[in-house]
């Protein structure tokens, strides 16, 4: 469990306070994350990573001299919003162009992009590497499907040390798309987490037994087995990972970097017990160990469990590798810093967010839009365990905390723009915005897209009409699908959003009312949500172990029709 917290809510965002304070020589805290307190050289390349809160060291941890140059921090187990990694890639750049770099996972992949595009349009040149060395999470004929985890800390430290000599974007984005390459890891766990202020542990693990390939949200491992030894385990994970050998290496000769990472609940005497068989493995195999590392680089809470790395190294790599670190939680050799040079912050909370005044009509309107987010707030509120047990059969469980804390800031920022007398497309904007920042996750990005879609496709003057929300479903249909690449059939939001945009558009292309249309469009949702339990997972953190989840529906699809199916009272 964890013991230490106030609001539950609260938690990463005060966690994130304390950690600024606690490390105020290396970092400091900017909307969204944290960037190094020393500007490096200008004109360098700015390394910039990111991911959910829950993972420490993983991501702030990370950040400093010869390492990352910015961390996006979202909430616990969730990515960071788009607006998070804009605003700290913004923060950290140094005129060099950006690196994006963080484990892949569908929602940091769609809010990293999307913060991509939007920094390009700036005129930034921006590039990305998402890291894959989990060897549990896909096959190696699907090796760019596999997420990550410890084998982060090897391709950040490439991609830094790359940045630290100067180097450009592009050679910097090579290095550190090598790194990943060579990056090979498996994780096993013994128990579940429990995350801040819950009862029960996010996920659980049978006792007397042991899950290989578990991820580190909880995602189902490869296969269960009897809690063996240190040393039968040593002997299982070193011979997957030698299983899994990149293209070209051969262990005999090799060298290699070993990372052996704690995932909250094994502790530093038990690593070293484990760490002393795999060193013994690794020389039996002919690999020569270059500075390993032993001890907790990427955690989840609570959770009993450990991963071991094999960073295999050339020449280059290997320069990165033993180069001098400076960070709050990783620090080798010694790093020259000029505190004269405190670095000067980009600061979004610093410029006026100004809404569009509506015409009383509007106003009207806006009331309506506030109303049906409110009542959406009611509906996630009510189910949030049943989507986030839902989520859990085959997936991570933060489907209904994700929710929650992303319909409650639309809520927040709608009834603030109300407030302001806001007309109804920059009220729904403005809620767009708190959703994807808040939320994070997929689930944030998606419902940010669909709400901006829509408020596109209205405006601050006249009354919404069935015909402009016609029009903003099916962008935001065709948005939804640009960003996540899902079809209908693939067990997403998608086979909901898609039937009930396409009956919408047909009721009110056949004169019905919009009360008619709406009613008639929400019963294909739920219809189509509800099916979707026929359904196997294609895409997402599900695919991996897509039988578990037949028999469920999935829980984006079915908290779509549900939110729709409870604002229906709105336009009657």
């Amino acid at each position: 469990m964890t013991f230490l917290h106030n609001e539950p809510q609260d938690f990463a965002a005060e966690s994130h306070e304390g950690f600024a304070a606690a490390f105020s020589s290396w970092v400091a805290p900017v909307r969204g994350g944290v960037v190094r307190r020393v500007r490096p050289q200008s004109g360098q390349v700015a390394v910039v990573i990111g991911g959910g809160s829950g993972h420490y060291p993983a991501f702030g941890g990370l950040v400093g001299a010869g390492l990352a140059h910015g961390a996006a921090l979202g909430n616990v187990f969730a990515s960071p919003s788009t607006q998070q990694i804009y605003n700290v890639a913004k923060s950290a750049s140094n005129g060099g162009g950006i690196l994006f770099s963080y484990g892949n996972y569908a929602g940091d992949v769609l809010n990293f992009n999307q913060a991509q595009e939007r920094l390009r349009s700036e005129g930034f040149e921006v590039e990305t590497v998402a890291v894959t060395d989990d060897i549990a999470s896909a096959s190696k004929d699907e090796i760019q499907k596999r997420r990550g985890i410890a084998g982060d800390l090897a391709v950040f430290k490439a991609a830094g040390w790359a940045a630290e000599q100067g180097m450009t974007l592009k050679e910097v984005t090579a290095i550190a798309n090598r790194a990943n390459d060579r990056v090979r890891t498996i994780g096993v766990a013994f128990s579940g987490c429990t995350l801040p202020g819950a009862t029960q542990p996010l996920f659980t693990v049978e006792e007397g037994t042991m899950e290989v390939g578990m991820g580190i949200h909880g995602e189902p491992g490869l296969y269960k087995m009897d809690h063996p030894s240190a040393d039968d385990l040593a002997d299982i994970m070193v011979e997957l990972v030698i299983a899994d050998l990149p293209a070209g290496v051969t262990p005999k000769g090799a060298r290699a970097a070993v990372i052996l990472s704690g995932l909250g609940k094994v502790k530093y005497e038990e690593l070293f017990v484990l760490y002393r068989r795999v060193s013994q493995l690794l020389e039996a195999h002919g690999v020569t160990v270059v500075e390993p590392e032993v001890g907790e680089l990427v955690t989840s809470f609570d959770m009993a469990g450990v991963s071991l790395t094999l960073f295999w190294l050339d020449e280059e790599l290997e320069q990165a590798w033993l180069a001098p670190t400076s960070t709050p939680a990783y620090r080798k050799g010694s790093v020259a810093g000029n505190a004269s040079d405190a670095q000067a912050f980009f600061d979004p909370a610093a410029v006026e967010q100004t809404l569009i005044a509506g015409t009383d009509v509007s106003i009207a309107e806006s009331k309506k839009v506030a109303q049906a987010i409110h009542l959406a707030r009611e509906l996630v509120d009510k189910e949030v365990d049943e989507f986030g047990r839902i989520d859990a059969i085959a997936g991570d469980g933060d489907h209904g905390i994700g929710m929650q804390r992303g319909v409650v800031a639309a809520d927040k920022a709608a009834q603030a723009a109300l407030e302001g007398k806001a007309g109804a497309a920059a009220l729904l904007f403005s809620a767009a915005d708190a959703w994807s920042d808040f939320a994070g996750g997929t689930s944030g990005v998606i419902w940010g897209v669909i709400l901006s879609s829509i408020a596109a496709e209205i405006d601050n003057e006249g009354e919404i009409t069935k015909s402009q929300l016609a029009l903003g479903f099916k962008k935001a249909l065709q948005n939804v699908k640009n960003f996540g690449k899902a079809e209908v059939g693939d067990k997403t939001l998608i086979d909901t959003l898609e039937p009930f945009a396409l009956s919408f558009e047909k009721a009110v292309s056949d004169g019905k009312t919009f009360t008619e249309s709406w009613a008639a469009a929400a019963q294909v949702a739920m219809q189509s949500a509800e099916a979707t339990k026929d359904l196997l997972p294609k895409i997402g953190r599900a695919r991996p172990h897509a039988q578990k989840s037949l028999g469920t529906p999935d829980p984006g699809a079915l908290s779509m029709a549900m939110i729709i199916g409870a604002i229906e009272k709105v336009w009657k």
